[in-house]
This record gives C-alpha cells, structure tokens and sequence, in this order.
C-alpha cells in the first residue's frame, strides 16, 4: 500500500448530486482547487487565482418542524457515490469513476458504494482559512509541547499525512418556554451554646450557626438559543467531536460548489431530529440556570423541569477540518485542526520508557536526599 501521506484528497461529489462537478482553469484549463483563505479557486498548473463569483442567494433558516414533515413525506432523493469505513464509520464522497481511496478519518483503505437515501442539503459553509502548510505547522507545534511522548512520534505521524475534510453541521434556533417546581433555600443565623475547655476549665461559648429555611416555588421562564451548533458526524472520536465547537458561525457563506473542490465532503451521519436531542442537552444547563435565577434565594432545589420548544429553526452547514490519523505499535490516534483557527485536538499515545525513567530519577534523587541527612545526623 502506497504511503498514506502521498494520497492526494480526492475531489468531493456535492450533496444531492450524482455527479461531481468540475473547475477548469481560465488561464490554462486545468482543474481547480479552492485555495483556504483566498475566497478564489487556484489552478496547480499555472498559479492563477480564479475568484468564486458571490452568491445571489442568502442563508436562511429553514422550519425544523416542517422540514421533518418534508422527510416523512419524500422518496429517497439524494444518490452519491461514498465510501464507508468499517473502522470508524465515517462516510464521504468520492468523484465519479473513482471505486476507491482512503478514509480521511482514520487511513484505512475503503471501497465505495453507491447508496440512496433521503438528505437535507447543506444551504451555508466555513471556507477553509488555515492552509495545509499552516495546519502542518500547527500541528507540529502542539506535538513538541506533548509530555511523555515517544521520541519518535513525529516520524510516525508524518506518514499519516493531512487532508481537508467538510465536516457536516446542525444550527439551531428556538424559544423555550420551562415550567418549573422547587424550593427556596434562605440561610440565616442561629446564635448557640457550647462547653468547651480553656486553659484547662470548662467554660460556656456562643457561635453563629449558618441555617437554611427552606419554602416552596414554581414558576415559568424563557430562554431564546441562537446558532447552537451540533456537528452530525460520527467518525471522529467522541472526545474530539465535543471539544470542536469554536467555529466562526458569523462568516458563514451561503454554499456554494466552488468552495468544496479539493476536499472531501462528508454526509451526514447525525440525523435532524437526532441533532436536535442534542441541542436540547446542549440547552439545559442554561434552562436550569434560569430557573434557579428565577426561585433565587442563597439555595435552590429544582424538584420537576417541563419545557416547550417553539419556534425552532435550523440550517444544515459545512465547517472545514484539516484531519489526520497515524499509527503507533498497532494501534490508531487521530487529530483534526480547525480549519479557520488552527487549533488542534488530537489523541495522544504516551512513553511508558520516559514515564518509568523519571520515576525512577525521582526515586533515586529522594534516596540521595535521604542519604544526605542521615549521614549528617
């Protein structure tokens, strides 16, 4: 198998289409790429930079009652070629004529499929900002400041390359309206009587004891929620798909072909409704928040919580990652990078040689100490 680092990121086929649609260059006629940070497409044959034209089309938020209505209702409708990874379980697409490539998740080698079913298209998207020299760069940066890392993890995930990848995204919208019971905790001071010795006599003190007078509440309130964003993929690991939510929402573009070419786009694996459970766990720290605001006092029991969703609204986008996955004795780590902040995330493997080493010099510097003083004494 050729190196994974060598395989060039095959062009995405646009969702909702069976065909994939090509860039040629102005100038010379060669294919396209979107060049992160440029706003242009760049040919890799002459350099010239061909800016995408600005979109007529605004981005709207779509009814997310309505919308679920519309699913239950439609044939299957979306067909794409798409590779499945029976590792990780990611999904993206591949270009026409092409059977096969890598999983940009996780490197292995997949096969694709043809499959049908019914897909919501993306309607906005985060351009790449960060290119992949800089995504590399960052990358390299965050495994020098790795403790305990094997000496020799960045050859191990220099072999892994790095591809740009279209991760699919929910935002949601919505009022939400919680009736609430409780209690009120208010503190207050007792004044008490103790016995306690001093100076070797038994003597009666007082102190102030902290007491809380607790009444009962119910009441309603209201939260509004703006763009809470649920990635929908589930290839890459839990823990980085939680920690990547620093996305620049306001620069969304409205989608637009032009912006994909070059990258691998990945479908959606989360379902709307099921993007929107999550929204709803996503809410209700802040919902609890308000409701304990709203009971006040110096403590607060909530005993039972109902809300109602109104008003919601969503939109299905696309936010880019630069992603990665590398080997080490046997076993897979991955990390992604942001492709508009450059932040990385990754798993990590650990020296279990350089862990034992330091423990041992601790050991060894605590017996010299040791050694020290009893020699003095």
């Amino acid at each position: 198998m050729s190196d994974p680092s060598e395989q060039k990121p095959p062009l995405p086929v646009p969702e909702g289409s069976g065909t994939s649609r090509q860039f040629p260059c102005r100038q010379c006629g060669a294919m396209l790429e979107f060049e992160p940070g440029s706003g242009a497409l760049k040919c890799g044959f002459c350099g010239t930079l061909n800016e995408i034209p600005k979109s007529d089309h605004g981005i709207a938020e779509l009814d997310y009652e309505q919308q679920l209505e519309e699913l239950k209702s439609q044939q299957p409708v979306h067909e794409a070629t798409v590779i499945h990874c029976d590792g990780c379980g990611g999904e993206s697409t591949l270009p026409d004529g092409q059977s096969s490539g890598l999983c940009p998740f996780c490197g292995r080698a997949v096969v694709a499929t043809s499959i049908v079913r019914k897909q919501i298209k993306p309607k906005a998207l985060l351009p790449f900002a960060i290119q992949q020299q800089g995504a590399k760069q960052r990358f390299d940066q965050w495994l020098g400041s790795l403790w305990f890392a094997p000496s020799g993890l960045k050859k191990f995930a220099d072999a892994g390359g790095l591809g740009g990848v279209y991760l699919p995204a929910w935002t949601f919208d919505c009022h939400v309206l919680s009736d609430y019971t409780g209690r009120r905790g208010d503190h207050y001071y007792d004044t008490e009587s103790y016995t306690a010795m001093v100076n070797g006599k038994s003597m009666r003190q007082t102190r102030q004891v902290r007491r809380t007078r607790w009444s009962g509440a119910s009441g309603s309130v209201q939260n509004a929620f703006d763009d809470l964003l649920v990635l929908a993929d589930r290839s890459l690991p839990p823990d980085l798909r939680s920690a990547m939510q620093d996305w620049d929402l306001p620069a969304l573009v409205p989608y637009q072909d032009d912006y994909l070419s070059g990258f691998v786009t990945e479908t959606y694996q989360v379902e709307l409704q099921d993007g929107f459970e999550t929204a709803k766990q996503m809410m209700d720290p802040q919902i609890r928040a308000t409701v304990r605001a709203d009971i006040g006092g110096d403590e607060q029991q909530i005993s039972s919580l109902e809300s109602v969703y109104r008003a919601i609204t969503f939109k299905h986008i696309l936010v880019p990652v630069w992603i990665s996955a590398y080997r080490y004795k046997d076993k897979t780590f991955r990390f992604a990078i942001n492709g508009r902040t450059g932040t990385v995330f990754g798993q990590r493997p650990w020296s279990a040689w350089k862990i034992v080493s330091l423990v041992a010099v601790i050991l060894l510097a605590i017996l010299i100490i040791v050694g020290i003083v009893a020699a003095a004494q």
